[in-house]
């Protein structure tokens, strides 16, 4: 695998793609802990990425419409393989990317 000036792998593991993305996610977004992604914006009749936060204690984070269409297409683009025709979740604490379920689909979580 080719390297950069740095000497890290140009590719690195995903594992490690994860961990980035998170982190530069947080600081990206202050008080940040989980973000909901989907390709159903509730303002857009067709398909497009959107992304909905939350802090530790549960409560909305407000994001502009362009800032949570930038964070919705992160995160698609790092998790290429995750089934997005389903709503999904970004633990940012533990870069882990899960499936919502339906009923906090319906709820807007």
């Amino acid at each position: 695998m080719p390297a950069v000036e740095s000497g890290t792998p140009a590719c690195p593991d995903s594992a490690d793609r994860w961990r980035r993305l998170a982190l530069q996610l947080a600081d990206m977004i202050p008080g940040a802990a989980t973000i909901r992604v989907s390709l159903k914006d509730p303002q857009a009749v067709w398909p497009h990425p959107h992304a909905r936060v939350w802090d530790v204690e549960g409560q909305p984070v407000e994001l502009s419409r362009t800032r949570a269409t930038v964070v919705a297409r992160w995160i698609v683009r790092v998790w290429p393989d995750a089934d997005w025709t389903r709503p999904h979740t970004l633990d940012l604490a533990m870069a882990v990317l899960t499936r919502s379920n339906s009923a906090a689909a319906r709820r807007g979580r």
